[in-house]
C-alpha cells in the first residue's frame, strides 16, 4: 500500500521531446508534488496530479540524480518515462528540502535493491550447490544400487524428498536465470536511455548556460529600465509638484480675483457715497447750526436747573425747619392729649365718688 511521506508545491515542467532543449510547462500553476512509498514492492515514486491528469509518475532508482540548475529550479531524468522533469519552487528552502528528500529516497531505493540482489545471489548459489551435490552423488548411487531401473525401484523416502527439493531448486534457478536475462535486457535499455538522458542533460546544461547569459542580459536590461523608471518617477514627481504649485497658484488667483471684485464693489460704493457727500455736508452744516442752538438752549436750561436746584435746596431747608416745628407741635399735642386723658380719668373718678 502506497503512502505519502513528503508533500510540497511547485510548477512542473517536462523537456520538449522533439528538441530536447526547451522546457514545456506541464501545469498552469503550482501543483502538489509528493513522495510515495509502496511497502509491498518496497519502492518509491514521485507523483503529481493536476486536476484529473497525472503529470508526474516517476519511480525513483539509485541511478537517478536530482540537479539544482538555479536557486529555485531543479530537475531529474527518468529513463523509464524517457523524459526529464523540472520543478520550479517559490523559495530556495523548498528546493533544498525537496533535494534532501530525493537523496534520502534514492539511498533507500539503493538499499532495497541491494537487499533484493543479495537474496537472488543467495538463492542462485544454493541452487548451484544442490545441483553439484546431485551430480556428484549420482554415480555413487548407481554403482551401489546397480542399474537405473534398480535404483528407481529401490528409492528411499529421503531420496524422494531430496529429488523433489532438487527439482524445485532447478526450477528456481531456471526462473532466476530467466529473470537475470530480463534484468540484463532492462539494464541495457536503461543504459541506452541513460545515455540519451545524459545527452539531453548535457544539452539542457548548455541551454542553462545560454539561459544564464540571457538572464544576465535581461538583468542588465532590467537594471537599465529600472534606472529609466526611477528617472521617469523623479520627472513625474517634479511634474506633480509643478501641478500642485499650479493648482495652488490657480486657487490664489481665484482668491485675488474675488478680492478684486470685492474692492471694485467697495470702490463703487465709495463713488456712490462720494456723490452723496455734498448733501451730507449741507446736512452736517444744518445739524451743526442746530447743535449750536441746542447747546445755547442747553446752557440756558443749565442756568435754570441751577436756579431750580437753589430753590429746591431752599425749599428743602424750609421743609426741614417745618418738620422740626411740626415735630415740636406734635410733641406738645401728645402732652396735651395725655393731660386730657388724665383729666378724663379724674372726672370719671369724681363721678364714681359722687
Amino acid at each position: 500500500m502506497e503512502q505519502p511521506i513528503y508533500t510540497t508545491r511547485a510548477h512542473v515542467f517536462q523537456i520538449d521531446p522533439t528538441t530536447k532543449k526547451n522546457w514545456v510547462p506541464a501545469s498552469k500553476q503550482a501543483v502538489t508534488v509528493s513522495y510515495f512509498y509502496d511497502s509491498t514492492r518496497n519502492s518509491y515514486r514521485i507523483i503529481s496530479v493536476d486536476g484529473s491528469k497525472v503529470i508526474i509518475n516517476s519511480t525513483i532508482t539509485p541511478n537517478m540524480t536530482f540537479t539544482k540548475t538555479s536557486q529555485k529550479f531543479g530537475q531529474w531524468a527518468d529513463s523509464r518515462a524517457n523524459t526529464v522533469f523540472g520543478l520550479g519552487f517559490s523559495s530556495e528552502q523548498q528546493l533544498a528540502k525537496f533535494s534532501e528528500k530525493f537523496q534520502e529516497v534514492k539511498e533507500a531505493a539503493k538499499l532495497a535493491r541491494d537487499k533484493s540482489q543479495d537474496k537472488v545471489d543467495t538463492l542462485s548459489n544454493h541452487s548451484e550447490q544442490e545441483s553439484g551435490h546431485e551430480t556428484q552423488s549420482s554415480p555413487q548411487a548407481s554403482s551401489i544400487n546397480g542399474t537405473d531401473d534398480e535404483k528407481i525401484s529401490h528409492v528411499s523416502p529421503e531420496a524422494a524428498v531430496l529429488q523433489t527439493e532438487n527439482d524445485r531448486l532447478k526450477s528456481a534457478v531456471e526462473e532466476s536465470n530467466t529473470n537475470a536475462k530480463k534484468w540484463e535486457t532492462e539494464l541495457q535499455t536503461l543504459r541506452e536511455n541513460n545515455a540519451r538522458l545524459v545527452d539531453a542533460l548535457q544539452e539542457s546544461s548548455a541551454n542553462v548556460e545560454s539561459w544564464k547569459k540571457q538572464l544576465s542580459a535581461c538583468k542588465d536590461e532590467s537594471d537599465t529600465l529600472r534606472e529609466k523608471i526611477t528617472k521617469l518617477e523623479a520627472q513625474c514627481n517634479e511634474a506633480d509638484q509643478e501641478k500642485q504649485k499650479n493648482s495652488q497658484l490657480s486657487v490664489r488667483v481665484q482668491e485675488l480675483e474675488a478680492e478684486l471684485q470685492e474692492k471694485e464693489q467697495e470702490l463703487e460704493n465709495l463713488r456712490t457715497q462720494a456723490e452723496i457727500i455734498p448733501q451730507l455736508m449741507a446736512e452736517c452744516e444744518s445739524i451743526t447750526a442746530k447743535l449750536q442752538t441746542a447747546e445755547m438752549k442747553n446752557k440756558e436750561l443749565e442756568g435754570r436747573v441751577e436756579g431750580l436746584q437753589l430753590d429746591i435746596e431752599d425749599s428743602q431747608q424750609k421743609q426741614g425747619n417745618m418738620k422740626g416745628e411740626l415735630k415740636k407741635f406734635m410733641d406738645m399735642l401728645d402732652g396735651k392729649i395725655d393731660e386730657l386723658h388724665e383729666f378724663r380719668q379724674g372726672l370719671s373718678k369724681l363721678g364714681v365718688d359722687n
